[in-house]
This record gives C-alpha cells, sequence and structure tokens, in this order.
C-alpha cells in the first residue's frame, strides 16, 4: 500500500475510477435522455482530475510549478462547472 502513495500510483487509480463513472454517467444520459449534462460532467471531471494530478505530483516530489499548476487549472475548470450550472 505504501508503494502505491509512494509512487503517486493511487492517483492514477482514482483518476481512472473517475474516467469510468463519468464514462457511464454521459451513457446513461445518452440511452435515457436523463441524468447529468455532459457538459457538467466534464467539467466536474475535470476538476477533479486537476486536482487529483495535483496529489500526484505532490507525491512524487514533482516540482511546485506543477503542483500549482494542476491546482489553477482546477480553479478554472471548476468555475467552468459552476458556470454551466448556474440559472439565471
Amino acid at each position: 500500500m505504501a508503494d502505491l502513495f509512494a509512487s503517486g500510483a493511487i492517483a492514477d487509480i482514482v483518476i481512472a475510477r473517475m474516467v469510468i463513472e463519468a464514462l457511464a454517467l454521459i451513457a446513461y444520459t445518452r440511452a435515457t435522455g436523463r441524468g447529468i449534462a455532459t457538459l457538467q460532467v466534464l467539467t466536474n471531471l475535470a476538476a477533479g482530475i486537476c486536482l487529483f494530478m495535483a496529489v500526484r505530483f505532490a507525491l512524487t516530489g514533482a516540482p511546485w510549478p506543477w503542483i500549482g499548476g494542476s491546482l489553477a487549472l482546477s480553479l478554472v475548470a471548476h468555475l467552468a462547472d459552476l458556470k454551466s450550472r448556474w440559472r439565471a
């Protein structure tokens, strides 16, 4: 288990599961016409993936600009997600 964290593989596993979840949600919405809009799934997924990339970079000792850049991209994706959900 310690190796999963030291190598950053734990973040890769979480990201892979997030992608599978997003694909399932998009498939469900397309098949039934109900569910979460694709844009909302993708912007939410992007924010989460960027956060987990920051975790991965931190676990593996990457330079701080990679961590900060991932966090900044997560903020951008989060704001896009909020904008897609905001009601006038």
